[in-house]
């Protein structure tokens, strides 16, 4: 069987991924599971919160990305990320501008986050032809402050902040610009591209956890929203019912996603966090967030009923969420990094 470029189908996760993870540690409180973002690691009063994540779909600012996107994955335990282990893998005939800009970048991001980098590996690779970069993000925070994506319970709503396919409109916006540039126009590719600057979501995750009613919370990447909504589903055992007239698409992503005939929903989407919360107090969460600057909508609800994952969409359709999914990216953009 060959596996299509991409995030493997979670039944191969299940299947193949899961089977071999070499010896049992009673510390290790979160291990590997479907939808969640961080292991979480004992340590008495205190835990360790540890993500690792590639980034091997983009070019244009690929150090930024790749900074912001692990670091994410750690804020989404309500966890502040503190030091970051950096590889970085360079194709055949890389400049040596070309590494300056990328670790200019990754520098910019580890200080708009707050990140130090303790190590890594950095060496130019043989039958790449776009650079790699692995990212390894540690945090540290109280045993008793972190949320995973499995704690939603039954009647709890989502919110969901920035929208639907942040990363993944900036990604486009560069890497295809000169064909969006006819399609959409010149204004809408420029000003995608600045959502670039959006893809962090560690402020909006520590605000929401800091309410105290927060009962999981998971970062939008590959496979969109969509995906995300599956995922927490999935990994806390219930239902959902989602909206899409209650999320926000930005008028460049709406924009390009028609032009590419690409579905916004399951494009990747870091920058945007799903939280789920105490129904009582999505509003409020919603306001809080809103003062801070950061948009955020309450698109759907957690039910008891595990069978049931749907989005409702705008034209009448039902997505059905217990189907496999597509990410977008990988329809418009031919990747070729081994």
């Amino acid at each position: 069987m060959r596996l299509n470029i991409g995030k493997l189908p979670l039944s191969i996760i299940r299947d193949v991924v899961y089977k071999y993870l070499g010896v049992e540690d009673c510390r290790v409180l979160v291990g590997p599971s479907i939808g969640e973002d961080a292991a979480i690691i004992d340590l008495g009063d205190y835990i360790l919160a540890v993500h690792s994540d590639p980034i091997t779909g983009a070019v244009k600012h690929i150090g930024w990305i790749a900074v912001n996107i692990a670091a994410n994955d750690v804020a989404s335990r309500g966890i502040s990320p503190r030091w970051l282990s950096l590889t970085l893998l360079l194709p055949e005939g890389c400049l040596l501008s070309d590494l300056e800009d990328i670790m200019r970048d990754i520098d910019r991001a580890c200080r708009y986050i707050g990140l130090t980098v303790i190590g890594g590996h950095t060496e130019v690779t043989l039958g790449f032809s776009r650079p790699v970069i692995i990212c390894t993000v540690i945090g540290e925070g109280l045993k008793k402050s972190f949320v995973k994506t499995g704690g939603g319970r039954a009647g709890d709503k989502l919110i969901l902040t920035k929208g639907c396919g942040v990363e993944g409109t900036a990604i486009l916006s560069y890497e295809l610009e000169h064909k969006l540039k006819n399609l959409v126009g010149l204004d809408i590719v420029e000003s995608g591209k600045r959502l670039l600057n959006h893809i962090s979501i560690v402020k909006e995750a520590l605000k929401a956890v800091g309410s105290g009613r927060v009962t999981a919370m998971h970062d939008v990447t590959e496979g969109g929203v969509a995906t995300c909504i599956q995922e927490m589903a999935l990994a806390s055992n219930l239902g959902v019912i989602a909206y899409e007239d209650k999320m926000i698409i930005k008028r460049e992503t709406a924009e390009i996603c028609k032009a590419l005939k690409i579905d916004p929903l399951m494009l990747i989407g870091s920058g945007a966090l799903l939280i789920a919360v105490e129904r009582n107090y999505a509003e409020s969460i919603v306001k809080d967030l809103m003062d801070e600057g950061i948009e955020s909508s309450i698109i759907g609800e957690l039910i008891d009923n595990p069978s049931i994952k749907v989005v409702k969409r705008v034209n009448g359709e039902i997505l059905n969420l217990n189907n496999q999914l597509e990410e977008q990216l990988h329809k418009v953009i031919e990747f070729t990094n081994v």
